[in-house]
């Protein structure tokens, strides 16, 4: 498994995630939101993905050493083997010799073939390894990306927020500019004074009723005035 048909899928799968989400934005803050639990989901497959192929490497590597292990084993029997058969050849047994140097024969190729597997796996341990860390790498961008697509959802969430109050606040003094309050105090001021202006002129009106009263009383006093002193004449 390689890291294109495991990171390579994961991204291509985030893509169409993330486009889908973007065509059909409407609320931002949920979008966004989405956009994370997607993003999650994805590393959360991709952490799978990862794992089995670490599963597997692990894997070769246990056989590869269990095949050094084998061929340090067969070494030692091959060894134990010839020296048996040079102490019976010493001995004077030849044909007991044979035996254990025909044994220690066998233990020799089952070595080869144990160190030989190991040789051939070696190659693909290394790939295998070097696979494993590119692709441990990459999950450590995504996640470092998912806290970056967080923090960005935050601020983004933020500046939406602050753009609606300012749109709401720009709205309301539009309002404002439109039907100016100010215009409604003048009416009004207006409106008092007319009838301040209509209060004054009662009050002059019956200013001037009253001195009319006044005169008509000073003329009546006259009268009166001269009546008495007509008669004040007459009696003298």
């Amino acid at each position: 498994m390689t890291k294109q048909t495991i990171l390579g899928r994961v991204t291509q799968l985030a893509k169409a995630n993330i486009n889908a989400l973007l065509d059909q934005a409407e609320d931002p803050q949920k979008m966004l939101d989405q956009l994370i639990r997607e993003y999650t989901a994805n590393i959360s497959e991709a952490e799978q993905a990862v794992a089995t192929t670490i599963g597997n490497l692990r894997l070769m590597e246990q056989d590869h050493q269990e095949d050094m292990d084998a061929a340090k084993e067969w070494g030692g029997k091959a060894l134990a083997a010839s020296r048996k058969a040079d102490e019976l050849r010493a001995a004077g047994a030849g044909a007991e010799a044979d035996k254990f140097d025909n044994l220690a024969k066998v233990a020799l190729g089952r070595q080869l073939r144990s160190e030989k597997e190991a040789r051939t796996a070696e190659p693909l341990i290394a790939s295998q390894t070097e696979v494993v860390d590119r692709l441990k790498s990459g999950l450590d961008r995504m996640r470092t990306k998912l806290s970056e697509l967080k923090a960005k959802r935050d601020e983004l969430v933020a500046r939406a927020k602050s753009a609606e109050a300012q749109n709401r606040m720009m709205d309301s003094v539009k309002s404002i500019d439109v039907l100016d309050p100010t215009s409604e105090l003048s009416r009004f001021e207006d409106k008092v004074r007319r009838e301040e202006a209509k209060a004054l002129g009662k009050q002059e009106l019956a200013a001037s009723s009253l001195d009319a009263q006044f005169e008509r009383l000073d003329s009546l006093g006259d009268s009166a005035e001269i009546d008495a002193r007509l008669a004040a004449l007459k009696s003298a």
